[in-house]
C-alpha cells in the first residue's frame, strides 16, 4: 500500500515514517509532504526519520503527493485536515485522521467527504486507548451516575495545543454512549468559582499541561465508599503511529464511510 505522510518532518510525521517501515512491505511511504517555507523540503523522508533514505523527497505539493498515493496519513491542523479529506474523497483514498481539535464545521466536512473515500478518524490511534474507550462504555453502564460519578483527567506535554485532547473527549463520548446521553448536554469542561454541588450525571473535566508527556488518561468513576480508574499511560508516540498504519491497512479493502479505530480492532 503506497501512504502519504502528512507534515513528515515533525515528530508525529517521522513516526509514521518510521511505523510504515516496521511493515515489511504491507506498505511503503511513497509520498511525504510539508507546509511551504518548511526547512526540510526536498530532504528524504528517510533520513528524516532517522533511516536510510526511502528516494522520497518532501514535497509542498499536496496535489501531486496524492495522486502517487493509495492512502493518507494525517495527525496535522484541523482545517487543514477537513481540505485534505476533500481532495482523498476526490480520488477514493484511504484517509487515516488523527487530527484533534476539530470544530463542527470541519467534522461536518468530513463526514460529508466520507461518502467518496474510507475515513479511519479517530481522536487517539493507540490499540489500547481504544480498547480502554470500550471498556469506559461498558462501565459507564454498568454503574449509573445516581450512584457513580465519572471524571476524566488527561495531562500532554507543554506544547499541546488543544483541551481536552482528543483522547479524553473520546472517553467522554463513550461514557456518554454507555449511559445513553448526550455528551454535549453532559460534558463539564471547566470548574472555577463557587460552582455549587455537582450536578448528578454529568462527565467532568480536568486538563494538565507539562513537560515532555506523551499522554496521561484516567476514567475515574466516583461512588460512596468506593471507586473505579480505568487508565492508560502512553511513553512513546509510535504506538499511536503504528495504530494509524494498521488503520490504512485495514480500510484498504472497506467500502468507503467513516470508520473509527473500533471498527478497525472489532470493537464496535
Amino acid at each position: 500500500m503506497n501512504l502519504l505522510i502528512l507534515g513528515a518532518g515533525g515528530r508525529m510525521g517521522r513516526s509514521l515514517v518510521r511505523a510504515v517501515s516496521e511493515t515489511n512491505g504491507a506498505a511503503r511511504v511513497s509520498a511525504a509532504l510539508e507546509r511551504d517555507g518548511s526547512q526540510h523540503l526536498g530532504e528524504d523522508a528517510g533520513a528524516l526519520a532517522g533511516l536510510s533514505p526511502l528516494g522520497v523527497p518532501v514535497t509542498a505539493d499536496l496535489d501531486a503527493a496524492l495522486a502517487l498515493v493509495d492512502g493518507v496519513l494525517d495527525f496535522t491542523a484541523p482545517a487543514f485536515s477537513a481540505e485534505v479529506a476533500g481532495r482523498a474523497a476526490s480520488r477514493g483514498l484511504v484517509h487515516v485522521l488523527g487530527t484533534t481539535g476539530l470544530s463542527p464545521e470541519n467534522e461536518a466536512a468530513i463526514a460529508a467527504a466520507a461518502s467518496g473515500a474510507r475515513i479511519v478518524k479517530s481522536g487517539n490511534m493507540s490499540l489500547g486507548v481504544n480498547l480502554l474507550a470500550a471498556l469506559v462504555e461498558e462501565a459507564a453502564r454498568a454503574l449509573p451516575p445516581g450512584l457513580f460519578d465519572l471524571e476524566i483527567i488527561e495531562m500532554h506535554h507543554r506544547h499541546k495545543v488543544d483541551a481536552p485532547s482528543g483522547t479524553a473527549l473520546l472517553l467522554g463520548e463513550a461514557a456518554a454512549a454507555g449511559r445513553g446521553v448526550d455528551f454535549t448536554q453532559a460534558s463539564v469542561r471547566v470548574r472555577d468559582g463557587h460552582t455549587g454541588p455537582r450536578v448528578e450525571g454529568t462527565i467532568g473535566f480536568a486538563t494538565l499541561r507539562g513537560g515532555s508527556v506523551v499522554g496521561d488518561h484516567s476514567v475515574i468513576l466516583a461512588g460512596e465508599g468506593e471507586s473505579v480508574t480505568l487508565s492508560h499511560h502512553a511513553a512513546d508516540r509510535m504506538i499511536f503511529a503504528r495504530g494509524a498504519v494498521r488503520a490504512a491497512l485495514w480500510a484498504a479493502g472497506k467500502p468507503a464511510g467513516l470508520y473509527s479505530m473500533r471498527d478497525v480492532l472489532g470493537l464496535a
